[in-house]
């Protein structure tokens, strides 16, 4: 899976970039079809201390997620928005099960039908 972070008006620093490519590099083992993820880093303008924003799309064949996190750290906001990730890629693996199981059912009654 392809990895590209952006990161508007500041540059990232290695262990940050290393540790954005580990985070999202594991949701590839949910999902082998995954393509591309992009990670949009940004700063708020705010008063709070909860100012850092992580912003994360994911592609793939028949699939398009997407999860936004604010906290104090880009590690935390990371971290947020992969568990985000993680939670959709687990709701479409199971709609997916249920259309295949209700198939093999209709597939079953159809061929019980024909006999």
């Amino acid at each position: 899976m392809e990895i590209q972070i952006e990161s508007p008006h500041f540059t990232v620093s290695s262990q940050l970039n290393a540790f954005i490519n580990a985070k999202v590099g594991k949701l590839e083992h949910l999902n082998e079809r995954l393509i591309r993820s992009e990670v949009c880093l940004k700063l708020d303008k705010s008063s709070t201390d909860e100012n850092k924003t992580c912003e994360i799309k994911v592609f793939g064949p028949q699939i398009d997620l997407f999860a936004s996190h604010r906290c104090m750290t880009f590690e935390d906001a990371v971290t947020e928005a992969v568990h985000a990730i993680e939670k959709q890629l687990g709701k479409e693996k199971t709609k997916k099960e249920k259309g295949r199981e209700k198939l093999e059912v209709e597939d079953s009654s159809t061929e019980e039908t024909e006999e």
